[in-house]
C-alpha cells in the first residue's frame, strides 16, 4: 500500500500493466498537489513520468472533481490549438484505488505558481506570457467542439442560469455557516441573468497556474491542465473569472502569495480588453460575469474550508481559505453595481 493518501502503488502497477502501459521497474510517487482541487501525483518508473489525479478523499462536491470528465476532453482536444497533455489511461473502477483516476503523459515545462515565481521575469516576459495565456483561452473557445467529438460535453444553451443555480447548491453543501450576503449575491444574479449569445468549451478554471510553460520559454504554454470543471458553456465566464482571479483574496484559497494576483501583471481590466482584441468578442453583460465569477470562488474557497475542518486535506496552506469568502462575496455585490471589483 501507498504510504500517499488516495494512492495504491501496488494496485496502480497491475492497472497500468494490464492496460498495456510500458512500466521499466517497481512505480514510486512524489506529491504534486495535496487537495486544493483534485489529489495530483507524479508517478515514476525507472524510465518514464506520468502524473496522476483524483478526487480527494472527503468533502466531495459532485461535479467539482470529476477526472474522467477531464480525461475525456484532453483526450478529444489532442491535436487541436490547444495544448494539453497526452492521456495515457483511465480506471473508473472505484474498486482499484477507491475512486476514480487518470494518467497522463508528464508535460516538461514550468509552472509560475507563486509571486517568487513570477518575480525571476522580466517585465516584457511577463507581458508576452500574458498575451499567450490570452490567446490560448481564446483558441479553446474557438474549437469546434462537435468536430472533436464534445459535442455531448455539456448542454450549452442555458448555462449561465444552470451555473447561478449549481454554485448555489454547492453552497449549501459546503458551507459551515449561514452568510445573508452570500443568500443576496444569489437572489441577485438569479434575477439578471442575461441572454446567452455563444456557447464554446469552457475551461472552468483559467490562469496562469493552470497551464505549463514552455521551458525556458514564458510565451508558450506547452499544455493548460486543472480541467475537471470544463463543459460547454458561456466563454464569457471563463473570460470573467480569469480576471476576478486577480483580486488578492486568492492568496488565501491557495493558501500561498499567487502569481496571478502579482502587481506585476496586467490589471483585470487590461486583460479582458486583450481577450476582446484576440478573440472578436465583446463583453456584454460583463458586471454579470464578474458578479458570477466572484460568487464561484466564494463557494470554492468554503469547499476548500469544509474540507480543511473535516480533515480531508493534505499539506499545508488550507486554513485560510474560509476567510476569503465574504471578500469574493462582497467583490460581487459591487460588480452588479458597475462598481470597481
Amino acid at each position: 500500500m501507498s504510504e500517499h493518501r488516495g494512492l495504491d502503488l501496488v494496485a496502480l502497477q497491475k492497472f497500468l500493466s494490464d492496460s498495456n502501459v510500458p512500466l521499466n521497474g517497481e512505480l514510486r510517487a512524489d506529491l504534486i498537489s495535496g487537495g486544493k482541487s483534485n489529489l495530483t501525483y507524479a508517478i515514476l518508473d525507472d524510465s518514464s513520468r506520468w502524473v496522476l489525479r483524483r478526487p480527494p478523499t472527503a468533502g466531495l462536491t459532485p461535479s467539482a472533481h470529476d477526472v474522467a470528465r477531464e480525461f475525456r476532453i484532453t483526450s478529444a482536444l489532442q491535436g487541436t490549438d490547444v495544448p494539453v497533455a497526452a492521456t495515457v489511461a483511465l480506471c473508473e473502477d472505484d474498486s482499484v484505488m477507491g475512486a476514480p483516476f487518470t494518467v497522463v503523459e508528464h508535460v516538461t515545462g514550468q509552472v509560475i505558481r507563486t509571486k517568487s515565481d513570477l518575480d525571476a521575469l522580466s517585465d516584457a516576459d511577463i507581458d508576452s506570457c500574458t498575451d499567450e495565456l490570452v490567446r490560448v483561452l481564446g483558441a479553446l473557445h474557438n474549437v469546434d467542439y462537435d468536430a472533436v467529438g464534445l459535442g455531448q460535453l455539456g448542454r450549452a444553451d442555458g448555462y449561465v442560469a444552470r451555473q447561478v443555480k449549481l454554485w448555489a447548491s454547492q453552497w449549501g453543501r459546503v458551507k459551515t455557516t449561514d452568510s445573508a450576503d452570500v443568500d443576496r449575491l444569489h437572489a441577485a444574479l438569479a434575477e439578471s441573468i442575461p441572454q446567452q449569445s455563444e456557447s464554446s468549451i469552457v475551461h472552468g478554471d483559467y490562469r496562469i497556474d493552470n497551464t505549463i510553460l514552455a521551458p525556458g520559454d514564458v510565451s508558450t504554454v506547452a499544455a493548460v491542465v486543472d480541467w475537471e470543471l470544463s463543459t460547454l458553456g458561456d466563454p464569457l465566464t471563463d473570460v470573467a473569472l480569469m480576471c476576478v482571479y486577480r483580486h488578492p483574496a486568492l492568496d488565501l484559497v491557495l493558501g500561498e502569495p499567487a502569481a496571478w494576483t502579482s502587481p506585476r501583471l496586467q490589471s483585470a481590466d487590461d486583460l479582458a480588453q486583450r481577450y476582446t482584441v484576440a478573440s472578436g468578442r465583446e463583453l456584454v453583460h460583463w458586471n454579470f460575469y464578474l458578479a458570477l465569477a466572484n460568487f464561484k470562488l466564494a463557494v470554492i474557497a468554503e469547499g476548500i474550508n469544509h474540507r480543511y475542518r473535516a480533515g480531508a486535506t493534505v499539506g499545508d496552506g488550507f486554513d485560510k481559505a474560509g476567510d476569503a469568502v465574504p471578500e469574493f462575496i462582497a467583490a460581487g455585490l459591487r460588480a452588479l453595481k458597475g462598481q470597481t471589483v
